[in-house]
This record gives C-alpha cells, structure tokens and sequence, in this order.
C-alpha cells in the first residue's frame, strides 16, 4: 500500500499499482502546466468523507512507495484516469478496465465526485 502525500500534509493509502497509474496521468497534466482537481473517498478509519486538492504545477507531491518492483503498466488504465483528469470534476481513481474493456477491482475506493 502506497501513499500519496499532498503538500506535506494531506495524505491517502493507494495500492501501488494503482499510485503509479495515478502518478503517470498527474505527471503528464502537470508537465504540460494544466491543473486540476483531484478527489478520493477517505477510509472510515479516519472519519469518512471525501478530500480534493488542487494540483497545479508549482504543488508539493510524494509519491511513496512499498514495494520495490515498478508493477506493470496498464495503458487502458491511464488511459480511463487520463480521461476523468480531463474531466470538469477532476481525477479520481476508476476501477483497472479488464481485457474485455470492462472495469475490474470493483473493491477500489473510487469517487465519482458529487455536487
């Protein structure tokens, strides 16, 4: 299990796998000096709810990682993130889609965000 840290402060438990998916579509907006929101659904653990950052070029991000292997990359993945990152409501994380083209790991915290 991963770990995103915003700013030096906010901060949210991601697989790893997914983490490096999520860094790829970020790295790629923020290259090119678009910001965007991005979104997740906190763990009741620590109260529930849902956190946005704003990520623009000049933010502070970690990316940790525990694991020591680079996992292999989906391109249908970045792909279904690059796509919500384009989106008015922002990143979030979607479920990986399978082979067929239909979402797998329905068990991910995913938030489509909410008005």
């Amino acid at each position: 299990m991963g770990k995103f840290v915003y700013e030096g402060g906010v901060k949210v438990e991601i697989e790893d796998r997914a983490l490096t998916h999520i860094q790829l579509v970020i790295s790629a907006k923020l290259r090119r000096g678009e910001p965007f929101p991005f979104s997740w659904r906190e763990d009741a653990s620590v109260g529930g709810g849902r956190t946005t950052v704003w990520l623009h070029p000049g933010s502070s991000i970690v990316y940790k990682y525990y694991g020591s292997r680079q996992p292999a990359i989906s391109r249908a993945w970045v792909d279904a993130l690059a796509f919500t990152a384009n989106a008015p409501t922002g990143l979030y994380l979607v479920p990986e889609p399978s082979d067929s083209g239909e979402a797998a790991s329905p068990d991910m915290r995913t938030v489509p965000p909410t008005g």
